[in-house]
């Protein structure tokens, strides 16, 4: 059985595009593609300081705004070219700064909608039809967040673009099945590049590990892992679904209350 699911999880030949994949989470997800022997690429709207690299296999860079329609077709057109398919497509650029809804215009609101559930939508669009002209097909995987599950004070933009999402999801896996498989990772409270200040500093980020029931901080390479997942053959029935991927969710707010 363990054989089969190495197998299983083996992208030899197989040919994966990763929206924001030049660092953080994407980074990750990028990094574990191609030590599982995908040829991968990545866009950004400025190219990474270091090559995205790993098991001694470089992933490609090619320039692109996924909020430019344009541009995420030249994005597909240039990943076809080089590699001749598409066999998956991450959906991982997005983010917010936080903002008081109080004071958020319409244009920021506009624009927040605009990188995580408008770009998703165009960067699966263009990557669907050239998936279901390949015998395989493909698999598109949606990078959501718990902010899509729970209130998102301070980021409500973000938190109704990535429910948006997951709703965008379930839709595109009924529009695009058999040969698309659509699925979303619904990503928890994660370590990265800027978690530290996010979280005002070391203290703070283990105070905010000390909600999660697993004890600590998701990583790239825990979300990274369930994409790789959902883009094989071992979720070959897998489609229209949500993976909770948050180290249990946070801690019950009533019960930190009962303890004081």
């Amino acid at each position: 059985m363990a054989g089969h699911q190495g197998e299983a999880l083996d992208f030899t030949g197989r040919v994966a595009v990763v929206t924001g994949g030049t660092r953080g989470v994407g980074r990750g997800i990028a990094a574990t593609f191609l030590s599982a022997g995908a040829d991968v690429v990545v866009c950004g709207r400025t190219a990474p300081e270091e090559p995205v690299a790993s098991a001694g296999r470089q992933a490609t860079f090619v320039a692109a705004d996924v909020r430019n329609q344009e541009e995420v077709a030249a994005l597909v057109e240039a990943t076809v070219a080089r590699h001749g398919r598409l066999d998956v497509l991450v959906n991982n650029a997005g983010g917010s700064p936080s903002v008081p809804s109080s004071d958020a215009s319409a244009r920021f609101f506009n624009s927040v909608v605009a990188l995580n559930l408008v770009a998703p939508f165009l960067c699966a669009q263009a990557a669907n039809a050239v998936m279901q002209g390949q015998d395989e097909g493909g698999a598109v995987v949606n990078i959501s967040s718990v902010s899509a599950l729970r209130p998102s004070p301070g980021t409500a933009a973000y938190g109704a673009a990535k429910a948006g999402l997951l709703n965008l999801t379930r839709s595109l896996a009924v529009e695009w099945a058999p040969k698309v498989r659509v699925n979303a990772v619904v990503a928890g409270l994660l370590e990265t590049e800027a978690a530290e200040s996010h979280y005002g500093g070391p203290e703070g980020l283990r105070t905010v590990a000390s909600t999660v029931p697993l004890g600590r901080l998701g990583t790239p390479t825990d979300v990274a892992a369930v994409c790789l997942f959902l883009a094989s053959p071992l979720a070959a029935y897998v489609t229209g679904a949500a993976v909770e991927t948050h180290g249990g969710g946070e801690w019950p707010a009533y019960l930190t209350a009962l303890d004081h």
